[in-house]
């Protein structure tokens, strides 16, 4: 079962489930099936132009080599290590750590633990950060930083760079900062590229050609979870085995294919809002690593052609079971415009047993003798009978169980489903010029030299607010 495959079972989004004003007919995903074909076959021929480049992460061995030799040379020395970064560069890291390592990894004494303790700061908010660096405290020399920005112009983590920067040299002296500090970026240019050879920090290359929100099968996320005892060949090996089943033609041999396909499909039948939903803490992190992955990639104004088009599912993340006494209300008897995407364990690595006491009020019998995994299991049942019976499309992803292999391949098999996605909405799924705005506007607000069109723009925006104010 360790390294079995991840299934998609998509009965529930079908017609014979839900009805067929909300369900897919076998006919209408028959018709869509050439031209999900003719996408897998378009990105299989540009990856051998070079394109799709995150697909051949998992054979990097190069990489991998790279990675691991980084983590050899600092593994058993450090209490903390903190992951400096945002977006692509934080939450890969996080999703990892959440699922392949306890809940309370950072609470557990050093001998119970795989690896240093793991924060990964992706936000400025300056009451967290000075959290951390308190929390940090006498241990600072104790602490690795992971800093990780392609460009190293990201304002975030370059401000908090600067920080860390001039606390290590004035707290423990220049020498410490060569000492505690490990630099992803560029491995050819850039500013940060600029500052690792000025000043001779120990680094690790973003592969070009790899954005960050695909980046979490690079350096990006295997460093930190390499030093937080993740396999991480084994991680890649997951990522590998998907990589077969998303290159076949076949759509009902091809999960990524499928996914694409049925999300699409209910796309442009106007079901533009897409929930995902694990029955497992441990997949949290991962259902928010998907939320920028799909939000960011297929969230476009315009298509390939430069023609104006505002496309895009919003993606949006649930807890099963926390969240059945919070959204469900809504989910079953609001608008019928969403997709839901269950993510369901088979196996949970440990389970707790409800114990049989005596005396207990009849009402609570049923629970005596089982366990809560067989309790979130059944929870996740009824929910999804619920959304059906209600005519609510559900799709459920099923891990065997959470371990690397099938971490591994769930990154993979939405990165693929992503870029097919991208090919079916005919937009670039690579690139996010909206987000350039808000850089640009940050650095004016900030005084960077060379924005100040920017800047007086926000001062005539400004000057409109403060009116209507209650």
């Amino acid at each position: 079962m360790a390294d079995a495959p991840l299934q998609l079972e998509y009965d529930n989004v079908l017609s014979a489930a839900v009805g067929p004003a909300h369900g897919l007919s076998a006919a209408e995903i028959k018709r869509s099936e050439g031209q999900v074909k003719a996408a897998v076959a378009r990105i299989e021929r540009e990856r051998k132009s070079g394109r799709h480049r995150y697909r051949d992460l998992p054979h990097d061995a190069e990489m991998l080599k790279l990675v691991r030799a980084t983590v050899r040379r600092y593994a058993g020395k450090f209490e903390n290590l903190v992951v400096l970064g945002i977006g692509g560069s934080a939450l890969g890291n996080i999703a990892l750590q959440t699922a392949l390592n306890p809940a309370c990894h950072n609470l557990r004494p050093s001998k119970d633990r795989r690896g240093p303790r793991l924060f990964v700061m992706d936000n400025v908010d300056p009451v967290q950060f000075a959290n951390l660096l308190e929390v940090i405290g006498t241990g600072l020399r104790k602490t690795l930083f992971n800093v990780i920005s392609k460009s190293g112009e990201t304002a975030e983590t370059a401000a908090q760079f600067l920080i860390v920067r001039d606390l290590l040299a004035k707290k423990l002296g220049k020498k410490a900062l060569t000492r505690q500090m490990v630099v992803t970026t560029d491995p050819e240019g850039g500013t940060m590229r600029d500052i690792v050879e000025a000043e001779g920090y120990d680094a690790l290359p973003v592969p070009p050609g790899v954005g960050g929100r695909f980046s979490v099968l690079s350096a990006v996320g295997l460093f930190s979870a390499g030093m937080c005892g993740i396999n991480i060949a084994r991680l890649l090996a997951g990522a590998a085995l998907m990589n077969e089943r998303v290159s076949r033609r076949a759509v009902k041999k091809n999960p990524a294919a499928m996914l694409a396909l049925l999300l699409h499909a209910f796309y442009v039948r106007g079901k533009r809002l897409h929930v995902m939903m694990p029955y497992s803490h441990q997949l949290t992190g991962l259902a928010d690593w998907y939320r920028q992955l799909w939000a960011e990639s297929l969230g476009k104004r315009e298509d390939l052609d430069g023609q104006p088009v505002s496309l895009g599912a919003t993606p949006i993340t649930a807890l099963g079971a926390t969240d059945q006494h919070s959204q469900v209300q809504l989910y079953r008897e609001g608008p019928n415009d969403k997709v839901f995407i269950f993510l369901e364990v088979e196996k949970y690595a440990r389970d707790v047993k409800i114990p049989r006491v005596a005396g207990m009020p009849a009402a609570l019998g049923y629970l005596q003798g089982q366990s809560l995994g067989s309790l979130l299991k059944a929870e996740k049942q009824a929910t999804e009978y619920a959304l059906v019976a209600s005519r609510r499309p559900c799709l459920t992803i099923r891990f065997p169980v959470v371990n690397e292999a099938a971490v591994g391949q769930f990154i993979m098999l939405w990165e693929a489903a992503t870029a097919i996605m991208g090919g079916l909405l005919h937009i670039n799924p690579y690139d996010q010029p909206a987000v350039q705005t808000g850089k640009e506007f940050t650095f004016a607000l900030m005084g960077r030299n060379g924005y100040d069109k920017q800047a007086k723009e926000y001062e005539r925006f400004a000057r409109r607010g403060g009116k209507h104010v209650v």
